[in-house]
């Protein structure tokens, strides 16, 4: 018998000052029967670090992920079906990145776990061609803290500025601050 995906519901208030995004979100994330608290949480904060402002060029929507190898856990396609963003979680392969480089505007990993250097250090001149590549590192601290924040109903709150995310729900609060390891070339 197969495991099957256990729902969270995600209330998401976002006050994005770097980018002057500010919008409420009614989500609903599946998580996969392998996905962990950090992973379902890291999935959120991309999804806050890179909502657009409105969807005249399509809305970034959570895909399948886990469940197809050939799909990021977040994409933004225009209304034509081109892929405008293609988001990704953890440490995907080269071919993995450059292929998305490939078919999409702009690819994004955010990266985690205390292992990123070492995954990152021979990756990235092999990479560095691909100019609409953003790379960054979310620190492992700072993902198991946004891990204790996950409940299947979620009212959170997201403050974004000058690179800091301020993630809450209740009286609880976890600073994030992603580093920067690869700037795309072009936006």
């Amino acid at each position: 018998m197969a495991l099957k995906a256990t729902i969270y519901k995600a209330q998401l208030q976002l006050a994005d000052m770097d980018r002057g995004v500010y919008a409420d979100h009614s989500l609903t994330l599946a998580r996969h029967p392998s996905e962990n608290d950090e992973r379902l949480m890291l999935r959120l904060l991309a999804f806050a670090l890179r909502v657009p402002a409105d969807d005249h060029h399509g809305m970034l929507e959570f895909t399948r992920g886990l469940d197809e190898p050939d799909e990021p856990p977040l994409w933004q396609k225009d209304l034509t079906g081109a892929l405008v963003q293609w988001i990704d979680l953890g440490q995907p392969d080269e071919r993995r990145l450059i292929r998305a480089a490939g078919r999409a505007e702009q690819v994004v990993v955010y990266a985690s776990g205390s292992s990123v250097p070492i995954w990152w250090q021979p990756l990235e001149q092999r990479v560095a061609r691909a100019a609409n590549l953003e790379v960054w590192q979310v620190p492992a601290d700072q993902t198991q803290a946004l891990a204790a924040l996950a409940d299947r109903g979620m009212r959170l709150a997201i403050n974004v500025q000058d690179g800091t995310a301020w993630v809450s729900q209740g009286e609880r609060s976890v600073e994030v601050t992603p580093v920067r390891l690869k700037a795309a070339g072009r936006r």
